[in-house]
C-alpha cells in the first residue's frame, strides 16, 4: 500500500469515527431535552389554590347544622338571616368552614315538651348533623313550671340531642336561657325582676350540671344580656326579644367555641 492510499484510509476511518461521535451526541441530547421536557410536564402548576379551595376540597360535602329551641333560636321579631344560627354559618364561612344552610326546629313559646313534639313533627329521626345546640327553658319558666320537671324533659331533649350529633357529645352545644326580666316589657308588665332572675339562675343552674354531667359543651350568655339586654338598641320591636345585635353576640360566642373545641 503507497503513502497516499495510507492516507486516504486513515481519514475515511477518521471520518467515520468522527460521525459517530456526532451521532452519539446528538443521541445524548435528544435524550437529555426528552427528559427534561417530560419532567416540567408532570409537575403541577405553580398555583397556589385559596384557603376556600382548600377547605372545600377536604369538606367534599357541606357541614350540617341543627338548631334545636323556642322563640330565641328562631329569631322573634328579626329577619331569619339575622338570627343566631344563621348569623353563626356566616361567621363560620369567613373560617372556611363550608355550613350547609341551618335546619332549625323552634317556635315561638315553646316549653321542652313542646320542643320534643316538634321534633317528632319534623320527621328527622335517623339524620345525624355535624353541629347541635340547644337553647330551651324560658317558657317554662314563664308558665311557672318546676324545675324538677325541666330537667326531667331537658334531660331527654339533649340526649337526643346527642343521638343527631351521630353520638358526638363534643358537637353539642347547650346555650343558657337569657333574662328577660330585663327588657322593656317586663317593666311594662310590673314584673318582679328580682323573682325572675332567680328562677332563671335556678333553670340556668340545671342545665349547666346536666350538660356538664353528659360531656356536652354549655355557652353561658346569660350574665352578658343581663348586662346589655335592657338597652333599646339590643330589643326587638316588641321590646322582649333580642335585636339581630344580640343574636349577632351570641353567634360570635358560638363560633369561637366550635373552633376552639370542635373538630369536624
Amino acid at each position: 500500500m503507497n503513502k497516499n492510499n495510507v492516507l486516504t484510509l486513515t481519514n475515511s476511518i477518521f471520518n467515520s469515527n468522527l460521525n459517530r461521535i456526532h451521532f452519539l451526541w446528538s443521541l445524548l441530547w435528544a435524550s437529555i431535552l426528552f427528559s427534561c421536557t417530560t419532567h416540567q410536564s408532570t409537575q403541577p402548576a405553580n398555583v397556589s389554590p385559596s384557603k376556600k379551595t382548600l377547605s372545600k376540597n377536604m369538606n367534599k360535602n357541606e357541614l350540617t347544622y341543627l338548631a334545636l329551641g323556642d322563640s330565641y333560636t328562631i329569631g322573634e321579631g328579626v329577619q331569619p338571616s339575622e338570627n343566631y344560627p344563621h348569623q353563626l354559618v356566616s361567621i363560620m364561612e369567613q373560617y372556611e368552614y363550608d355550613f350547609d344552610s341551618p335546619k332549625i326546629i323552634a317556635t315561638t313559646g315553646w316549653t321542652t315538651d313542646e320542643l320534643q313534639k316538634g321534633i317528632s313533627a319534623a320527621k328527622i329521626e335517623g339524620n345525624t348533623y355535624d353541629l347541635v345546640t340547644l337553647l330551651i327553658g324560658v317558657n317554662n319558666q314563664y308558665r311557672g313550671r318546676s324545675v324538677d320537671n325541666f330537667k326531667e324533659e331537658f334531660s331527654e331533649l339533649l340526649d337526643q340531642a346527642i343521638v343527631f350529633a351521630g353520638g358526638d357529645k363534643t358537637r353539642v352545644i347547650v346555650i343558657s336561657i337569657p333574662d328577660w326580666g330585663v327588657t322593656a316589657f317586663a317593666s311594662q308588665q310590673n314584673v318582679d325582676q328580682q323573682k325572675v332572675a332567680e328562677e332563671i339562675t335556678a333553670y340556668n343552674t340545671a342545665k349547666q350540671q346536666i350538660s356538664h354531667s353528659k360531656g356536652v359543651h354549655y355557652l353561658d350568655i346569660t350574665q352578658e344580656y343581663r348586662q346589655i339586654g335592657a338597652y333599646p338598641e339590643n330589643q326587638a320591636a316588641d321590646g322582649l326579644h333580642p335585636s339581630g345585635r344580640i343574636y349577632s353576640s351570641w353567634a360570635e360566642r358560638l363560633a369561637d367555641l366550635v373552633r376552639e373545641e370542635i373538630r369536624f
